[in-house]
């Protein structure tokens, strides 16, 4: 089923709370360095004030630890959004308080409040009811359009929907797509269906991996967490960032997936971290004592771009090597043109894989690149989420 949209909904002279991520990158003077949160919510925050809502955005910003800090104020963002929508946002002091409280009340149709950093207030995080009931009075609709925390049970995602009762509860339309593509597509893909994983830990992916071996064809594996793999396969793995204590498991998933499971035949090895190294390309499970693996070396490149160039659905979590850091970032661009040169439904996670296609400016050749990491992991699991299902169905 469908779930209700804000789009949806008669908001005219209604109040709509509507949960944002608004959790943008700050530098030290306190100045946005990357918009793309804010500018991600436009479609569903212009959607509301242009059909005469009255609209409360509420979101939280970095780890305030449950009190005021002026460094995490939404400040920034409520500028930065009067920018977006050419209108004065007014940022209320509080969340609950007398300062918000006043601002709701005298809210005209079209008109933005944003409420401070839900952080501020310790009952965010521990999904305290009496802080839900209080935010749930403020709005006559609520709308979930902050993917990156769909899968926290805080009050604002699951406590405030919980508490409205009878009233619309919607997703806005960045929770829309991004149920489409990460729950959707991958409930019933078109074949064949290919997963590239990578990142530092198998600890991090191993739900993943075992959700995706029943779904998958093939599921590639790059980054540190292959030499975790290659250890369990009795490789030598060297100096490289491996899980010695995840090697049975790895060895349970080798055999559990059989020839899905896609590891590298070489690696590009570096002495040192860093890119004036001694650098060397080896076979995988020959990394000499004194080297670390930093990449996926070029036949593995190869071999998982041949790969993706067949596929109908990929799915990319986690970079290949430390994409950060030429020339170890050449198996992660490798798997990116591919990906970005393959007609297959592409979905790209959040966090550093969705980092390094808009690095490599392939945003526009992609299907869907996810805001939430942590989230996009979690439904990649399998996962149900909370704050999603307690929303209306269409």
């Amino acid at each position: 089923m469908a779930k209700l949209t804000i789009n949806d909904v008669d908001v005219a002279g209604k109040k709509v709370f509507m949960r944002v991520d608004f959790n943008v990158p700050l530098d030290d003077d306190l100045k946005i360095t990357d918009e793309r949160r804010i500018e991600m919510a436009l479609p569903s925050i212009k959607s509301v004030i242009e059909r005469g809502g009255r609209l409360i955005l509420a979101s939280h910003l970095g780890r305030p630890k449950g009190e005021p800090n002026p460094k995490f104020s939404l400040a920034p963002a409520a500028e930065a959004l009067s920018r977006h929508v050419g209108q004065a946002v007014k940022l209320a002091s509080d969340t609950v308080g007398p300062n918000a409280t006043e601002l709701v009340e005298n809210l005209k149709d079209g008109e933005i409040v944003l409420l401070e950093n839900l952080r501020f207030d310790a009952r965010e995080k521990s999904g305290d009811e009496a802080f839900a009931a209080q935010l749930a009075e403020f709005a006559d609709v609520y709308c979930n359009n902050a993917f990156g925390t769909c899968h926290r049970e805080h009050a604002s995602m699951y406590g405030v929907p919980a508490a409205m009762g009878g009233k619309p509860k919607t997703v806005g339309s960045l929770v829309e797509k991004e149920i489409k593509y990460l729950s959707g597509v991958i409930s019933t893909p078109d074949r064949p269906f290919v997963a590239i994983l990578g990142g530092a830990k198998v600890s991090d992916k191993i739900k993943v991996i075992e959700n995706l071996i029943g779904i998958c064809d093939h599921i590639l594996i790059g980054g540190a967490m292959a030499y975790t793999f290659s250890l369990a396969q009795g490789g030598k793995v060297g100096k490289s960032l491996v899980e010695p204590d995840k090697v049975d498991l790895a060895k349970e998933l080798i055999a559990k997936a059989g020839d899905k499971l896609v590891l590298p035949v070489d690696t590009h090895c570096g002495d040192d971290f860093n890119k004036d190294c001694n650098k060397q390309v080896v076979a995988a499970g020959e990394i000499a004592d004194e080297f670390e693996g930093l990449d996926i070396g070029p036949k593995t490149a190869a071999q998982f771009a041949d790969i993706i160039k067949s596929a109908k659905t990929v799915v990319w979590n986690g970079p290949m090597g430390v994409f950060e850091m030429p020339p170890f970032d050449e198996g992660t661009k490798i798997v990116a043109q591919a990906i970005a040169d393959s007609e297959a439904i592409s979905i790209i996670g959040g966090g550093d894989s969705a980092a390094a296609i808009a690095q490599l400016g392939f945003e526009d050749s992609v299907t869907h690149v996810s805001t939430g990491g942590g989230a996009s992991l979690a439904m990649l699991e399998g996962k149900s989420f909370a704050a999603v299902d307690v929303l209306d169905e269409k």
